[in-house]
């Protein structure tokens, strides 16, 4: 067998988790070129993986001696190093990393979480701050930024910057925790809820058996910290999600909407400093819910009512099943989605509901469920899309789901994959609101993320996906906006909003809703 042939055959039970196996092949390789570069570095991956760090490192160096000029090989080197607690050694791998490559932003990254172990919190807090300059949406560095932030002491930007990692991973239970802890050292020790120390062990217990799939323990341990504090809102956001997730989405979507409401209630609908396109959108909201005799100077949603009779459209499920089952990549489009009751009142619901509270720079505003994106009748969707694809959602529970908003002809969302097995995005904007038809709906691409991509490098890394599917030779599948179309995809699909042009005002607005199930197999669960 050719050493190229044995490499794919190698890196293909590499990816399949088949580690023994791949180990002995690259081993040949190694016999056969002791300078394969590539086999090298895949071998260190595998002998740490085998919990084998040293020989990790020592393959490491013998990689790095022949090429000392891969900076992702100091960087994966500094992260064995790290992981053995050996922290100067790996400090000065990520600066040889990041001298290589200023632009690596994992070495930075790993560079800040090595500083902070240390106590450099200063250090460490422009280690993290490199990273944002390179990928703004980085919901990691945005946690460690906070860290390091309380370590300087300096609380009320910890709370700013822990917000912004919750901006991009709504809910997710470590960043709450701690921000909970941050926010209790914010306040004075009369002002520090009684029993924070018991709630912070619930939170860490129902944290852990998340993570491991363990939904009802994860649910009494919330339950316990909701006795202490019934509206607590980490504990609410935390339980509605895993209620969800255990496919107890009408209990979900009401314990999100109680959170909305006990947090968001007082919100005002606008501020000075929101970005032009939110005031823009906010000011013809405001006229939309007036000419409604609404008031809306304050939170406002609108009750999004389950309906008596289906909500999703069940004509479709056969034809979807089939096509399903033969696609690949597995990617389908829907059309009349929905029923036309469920989509009236779902347009009723967007319009009239004040939760587009989260502005994008690029022009789009996002509702998440936490923050008022939950009603009964999302609840009644996500449960019978379901039940009407069984062959496509499977067993999945709802892990995420959201709304976005777009201005008239400003970019929307950029390249990324999603944390999820299954995703459904549909479109509930009329179609004579959108001037070019054959436009403003989604771009897939035709190749997945590679399993052993983490979050930030599949979700905001986007010269580096882009460089991957070049590489990949992928394909886009253009798939235009319709009113009522739904688009049902692996998860681990690429895509990215298409071009938008749509016609100015308020109801002409795209709207797109975006349901997740499932966990990802790999650095997602």
């Amino acid at each position: 067998m050719t050493s190229q042939a044995l490499h794919a055959q190698a890196f293909s039970l590499y990816r399949e988790g088949r580690i023994p196996e791949a180990d002995r092949l690259y081993r040949q390789i190694l016999t056969r070129n002791p300078a394969d570069g590539e086999a090298l570095y895949r071998l260190a991956l595998l002998l740490f993986q085998q919990r084998r760090p040293a020989d990790a490192v020592a393959m490491f160096d013998r990689l790095l001696a022949l090429a000392p000029g891969l900076a992702e090989a100091w960087t994966d080197r500094g992260g064995i190093l790290q992981d053995m607690g050996q922290l100067p050694d790996a400090l000065a791998s990520y600066d040889r990393a990041v001298a290589l490559k200023p632009d690596h932003a994992p070495a930075w990254l790993n560079r800040g979480i090595a500083l902070q172990a240390l106590g450099r919190f200063a250090d460490a807090l422009g280690s993290f701050d490199k990273v944002l300059g390179l990928l703004p949406r980085h919901a990691a560095a945005w946690r460690g930024r906070a860290s390091a932030l309380v370590g300087l002491e300096r609380i009320a930007d910890a709370l700013a910057s822990f917000d912004k990692a919750l901006e991009i991973l709504p809910g997710d239970p470590a960043i709450l925790r701690q921000r909970a802890i941050a926010l209790g050292m914010a306040k004075q020790p009369d002002e520090i809820p009684a029993g924070l120390e018991e709630m912070d062990a619930w939170h860490k217990r129902a944290s852990m058996f998340h993570v491991t799939g363990r939904l009802t323990d994860a649910l009494d341990a919330l339950d316990h910290m909701l006795a202490l504090q019934p509206d607590h809102p980490p504990a609410l956001a935390f339980k509605a999600a895993i209620l969800c997730e255990a496919k107890r989405v009408p209990e979900g979507v009401a314990l999100y909407r109680r959170h909305a409401e006990t947090v968001h209630g007082a919100a005002p609908v606008t501020q000075n400093s929101d970005p032009p396109h939110k005031q823009r959108h906010d000011a013809e909201q405001r006229a939309y819910l007036a000419a409604q005799g609404v008031d809306a100077t304050g939170f406002h949603l609108e009750p999004g009512a389950r309906l008596d009779g289906p909500a999703v459209n069940p004509g479709n499920r056969d034809d979807v099943a089939r096509r399903w089952r033969e696609s690949r990549p597995q990617i389908v489009v829907i059309d009349n989605l929905l029923t036309a009751p469920a989509l009236e009142a779902l347009r009723r619901f967007c319009w009239g509901s004040t939760m587009w509270q989260r502005p994008y720079e690029k022009g789009y505003l996002g509702a998440v469920p936490a923050r008022g994106f939950a009603c009964p009748l999302l609840a009644q969707i996500a449960d019978e899309l379901r039940e009407v694809f069984p062959a496509v959602i499977g067993d999945h529970g709802l892990g995420l789901m959201w709304g976005f908003k777009y201005d008239s002809s400003l970019s929307g969302i950029p390249m990324h994959a999603d944390q999820a097995a299954v995703n459904v995005n549909f479109w509930i904007t009329p179609d004579e609101a959108n001037r070019n038809p054959g436009s403003g709906g989604l771009v897939v691409w035709d190749v997945k993320a590679p399993q052993d991509w983490d979050f930030e490098r599949y979700n905001a890394d986007v010269p580096g996906m882009r460089a991957f599917l070049a590489k990949e030779s992928a394909k886009p599948i253009v798939v235009p906006h319709r009113a009522n179309r739904a688009v049902i995809f692996d998860s681990d699909l690429f895509h990215e909003t298409d071009q938008i042009e749509f016609r100015d005002g308020y109801q002409n607005r795209r709207i797109n809703v975006t349901m997740l199930y499932g966990r990802r197999t790999f650095h997602g669960g």
